[in-house]
């Protein structure tokens, strides 16, 4: 009797055990709740210098927190600083030629060219009347005929260079033309224009933080060369930071952008992490492969992001994480994260509905370009291989 009796009591109690653990793994229905699962996700930015150059200096290292603005490389620079220089003396001395030609000449200079031009005069007239007696003497005999005409063409060049003088004075006297100081003027702007360009060139030799992030990936090393195509620096800019997650159809008229939502991870059991729902996907797509319920793999779903705040910096890169969505609360008026501070509490909570700054509500894509004296490429972190959509929907 004993020996059947055992197996009984073991079944019974295998029976029962396996109920109470589906029992405890079946969660209870909240009507008022919207549980989603996805995972933690980020910008990553490729940085790259905008002008070419050998790499002098590169002092940040992988895994380090770099704010926006700060130097994370630098090229050598001397032959910038040197195209920078000789422009510079490029517009000082095309600006000393226009000042010139706007103030006109000096009063000394006009005194000296009507000094000239009363010599030439003078001496035109002279000229002229030894021409006059050498061809009286030449009507008597009394001198050749070649001297005659060496006379009128002395003369001759007298009076041209009088005339020439007279010019030079009344030029002086009239200033520079408008067409010249015009044309002085285009020179100058375009020479300003070739140093802007320069000192443009010679900034762009620091590659620096477009935002605040994490160093993921170190590119290249000092020594090597840099150009706008090959990136130096992969940096994760991980504010904002939201999880990516997925909703059903019949979700969709439940929830509202704005919505206050907590945020789990089981590498923190226990604590949430505050949040709000902000940007839903305007298409639907079919579920992501990487869902392991055949069941759900033919939905077709929208894209959504929940922001979530991370003071302590705990949430990485491709978290798995629990989304839970308050479907009794109005959306915050301006949901957002308050600044981090270092005596932020284990929770991370944010005060709801007051933040400085809030991410925008409706993004189309996570790709973004960058830019600050640096060339800066973004995109999406790709999806992490455990993602999953389901809801607790009825």
């Amino acid at each position: 009797m004993k020996k059947i009796l055992i197996p009984i009591l073991v079944l019974a109690l295998a029976v029962g055990g396996y109920l109470l653990y589906r029992g405890e793994r079946t969660p209870e229905h909240d009507p008022g709740r919207l549980t989603l699962y996805g995972n933690i996700d980020v910008r990553l930015v490729n940085l790259a210098f905008e002008v070419s150059g050998r790499i002098n200096a590169m002092p940040i290292a992988e895994g380090a927190r770099v704010e926006a603005g700060q130097v994370l490389a630098a090229l050598d620079a001397r032959r910038l600083e040197l195209a920078r220089e000789i422009a510079r003396a490029q517009v000082a001395a095309q600006r000393s030629e226009l000042e010139k030609l706007i103030a006109g000449p000096r009063p000394e200079e006009i005194e000296k060219l009507r000094a000239d031009a009363e010599a030439a005069r003078t001496e035109a007239a002279n000229a002229e009347r030894h021409a006059e007696r050498t061809k009286g003497l030449a009507d008597r005999k009394m001198a050749s005929p070649q001297e005659y005409d060496d006379a009128r063409t002395a003369a001759e060049a007298a009076q041209a260079r009088a005339g020439a003088a007279r010019a030079a004075l009344d030029l002086a006297l009239a200033g520079s033309r408008a067409e010249d100081i015009a044309r002085a003027r285009a020179n100058l702007a375009a020479l300003e224009g070739d140093l802007a360009e320069a000192e443009l060139n010679l900034a762009y030799a620091r590659l620096v933080a477009p935002a605040t992030g994490v160093v993921q990936n170190r590119i290249l090393e000092p020594g090597d060369m840099a150009s706008p195509e090959r990136p130096v620096y992969t940096i994760a800019m991980n504010e904002p930071l939201w999880a990516r997650v997925y909703l059903a159809e019949p979700d969709l008229g439940r929830v509202r952008q704005g919505q206050p939502a907590q945020v789990f991870s089981d590498s923190f059991p226990g604590k949430a992490y505050s949040g709000w729902l902000g940007y839903i996907s305007p298409s639907a797509e079919f579920t992501p492969k990487t869902v392991q319920t055949t069941e759900l793999r033919a939905d077709l779903v929208y894209q959504a992001r929940v922001y979530v705040c991370n003071p302590a910096g705990e949430l990485r890169q491709g978290m798995p994480v629990t989304v839970e969505i308050d479907l009794t609360r109005a959306p915050l008026p301006s949901p957002g994260c308050p600044p981090a501070t270092d005596s932020a509490t284990s929770d991370g909570a944010a005060a709801e509905g007051a933040a400085p700054a809030a991410p925008p509500a409706a993004e189309p894509s996570t790709s973004e370009p960058g830019s600050v004296s640096g060339h800066a490429e973004s995109s999406g972190a790709p999806d992490a291989p455990d993602a999953s959509i389901r809801s607790d929907r009825p």
